[in-house]
């Protein structure tokens, strides 16, 4: 998530579609009853070669995924060096119903990690509207021995919530990354970290919120 806006997250369950309208005198709304439409502008990073990356929103209006197939970081053995970090940065072009904006109020990562004991793995996102100057970054560390499915969530306050601006168009660029450290590890032994799953997909879900715009 214009000049000098920061876009923020909060905790994934205060967003739901079991969730209760919020006061309007607080600035919170239901969500709108037209659909979002939610466009691809870019895709760049070893994370997400092209044809790897999907969104989709939900029909409530209160969220959106981006499900990757190809997204996976490694590190020891025979492994490329550069293999060790991957990333994806997108930029979306977000059309959202007359007189709303929105805020990005959570965001979940899912994925599955294999670290040998003494590796270390990384997950961090980065979120900011087009225009932006300041970029707000969510870091979430995993440690071997691990091998089993992850999952992180990035958090802020409600009333920390950085809205889009109204009546202006601002691409949302979500930049994503993965890191494998071997630490100390053997070295002739493979740890990995993906943001996928057994079937090539996993949902990453960035929850959102509601606000009218003034003169709506």
């Amino acid at each position: 998530m214009a000049g000098g806006l920061l876009l923020s997250t909060a905790v994934a369950a205060l967003l739901t579609a079991s969730t209760p309208a919020h006061n309007p005198s607080t600035g919170f709304v239901d969500p709108p009853p037209d659909k979002i439409v939610i466009k691809v502008a870019t895709v760049n990073g070893s994370g997400c070669p092209q044809g790897t990356t999907a969104v989709a929103v939900s029909e409530d209006n209160t969220a959106f995924t981006v499900t990757y197939s190809d997204y996976l970081a490694q590190a020891g053995g025979a492994s490329d060096p550069t293999a060790s970090r991957k990333n994806c940065q997108l930029s979306l072009i977000v059309h959202v119903p007359q007189g709303f904006t929105y805020a990005i109020a959570s965001a979940d990562y899912r994925g599955f990690a294999a670290l040998q004991p003494g590796a270390t793995g990384t997950q961090r996102a980065s979120y900011y509207f087009q225009g932006s100057p300041n970029t707000e970054y969510r870091t979430h560390p995993f440690a071997g021995p691990y091998d089993d499915n992850w999952q992180a969530t990035d958090t802020t306050d409600w009333a920390q919530l950085v809205y889009a601006p109204c009546g202006v168009q601002r691409n949302f660029n979500i930049n994503t990354e993965l890191r494998v450290g071997v630490g100390t590890s053997s070295p002739g032994k493979v740890s990995f970290m993906t943001m996928d799953s057994t079937d090539g997909d996993i949902s990453t879900t960035y929850h959102m919120a509601w606000k009218e715009c003034p003169g709506s």
